[in-house]
């Protein structure tokens, strides 16, 4: 066993953060560097971490001895030039969703990936939680009987959310943000890694009238093979935020609910708990650094590839045209 493998971040805002309190916990990842353009989470990053290595700008962390995988947490129209950035340097890369608005260029880095054989992957939270593993099972042991409709929805009091004003106006406009891209992704990645490429049939966007924010609803209907999968989220209202995926068969329905809660039930019975969120959160979050790991080792690992963040976006933009 070797490492900790040094990892450089670029961007810190809200996802950085996350990830650079989880990386420094793990005993075999060390952060080494990082870098933001905001010289207010660089100091609020050298309050948390007086000790860290903050860098003068992004190519500094790319170029920092001994770095073995680059994490890119950084609005998505940046994703792309530090991706082949971080590979012309000879490092595994991790990138937040969604990856790119820009098909073009991310098909040029599938093509430079399947080429040269670049490690790499996309931080899709959900891609090690229990909840996936559930619906993947389900779908093959046949325990909730026949497949028979996927169901995702979500609601939000507010977008962007409070808790992302650090994030920057992007999150709030149609160009690159929005919570279909956001949050919406998530379960997509679920549907489509569970059961494969879904086909967008129709969907409804509406907008504001301003002709710049993002989206504030969205009903969609897709198919997943045979399967019938309907997606719909909006903005507004005084409930608290919320998120849902559940697969519904003959004898039975899993449902992922408020990102890592997990419940079954048996026919029309009453629904199960599967553990705690909580739980289910650290084993997940647990299980995603240790396929990281594999990944810079070169191991084979479950990690999102770029493939994958890629057809997950052609699937929600296609939405978002409709």
């Amino acid at each position: 066993m070797s490492g900790p493998f040094p990892i450089g971040i670029i961007g810190l805002g809200v996802m950085g953060q996350r990830m650079l309190a989880r990386l420094v916990a793990h005993p075999r990842l060390a952060v080494a560097a990082v870098w933001d353009a905001s010289e207010a989470a660089i100091a609020q990053t050298r309050t948390l971490y007086p000790k860290l290595n903050v860098c003068r700008d992004a190519a500094a962390v790319i170029a920092t001895q001994g770095l073995r995988c680059l994490y890119i947490a950084t609005p998505p129209v940046a994703h792309m030039t530090l991706t082949h950035a971080a590979f012309d340097a000879g490092l595994a890369v991790l990138c937040e969703k969604p990856l790119t608005v820009d098909f073009a260029a991310g098909r040029d880095a599938l093509a430079r990936i399947a080429r040269e054989r670049r490690p790499s992957a996309v931080n899709f939270s959900l891609a090690s939680s229990p909840g996936l593993a559930t619906v993947c099972a389900a779908l093959k042991d046949g325990s909730i009987g026949t497949p028979q409709r996927v169901e995702i929805d979500a609601s939000f009091t507010e977008w962007p959310r409070a808790w992302q004003a650090a994030a920057g106006a992007w999150l709030a406009e149609r160009v690159e943000g929005g919570f279909t891209r956001e949050v919406l992704s998530h379960f997509v990645f679920v549907l489509q890694r569970a059961t494969g490429k879904a086909a967008v049939e129709d969907s409804k966007v509406d907008y504001p009238a301003d002709g710049k924010g993002s989206e504030i609803a969205i009903a969609a209907h897709l198919k997943a093979g045979a399967l019938p999968v309907s997606i719909s989220g909006h903005v507004g209202g005084d409930q608290a935020d919320t998120n849902r995926f559940t697969l519904t068969g003959s004898k039975g329905a899993i449902e992922m609910h408020d990102w890592f809660g997990l419940r079954r039930r048996t026919g029309e019975g009453a629904w199960t708990p599967v553990r705690t969120p909580q739980e289910n959160r650290e084993i997940g979050q647990a299980a995603q650094l240790d396929q990281l790991v594999a990944l810079v080792e070169g191991r084979p690992h479950s990690l999102p590839s770029f493939a994958e963040a890629l057809a997950v976006q052609e699937t929600i933009e296609a939405m978002l045209r409709a």
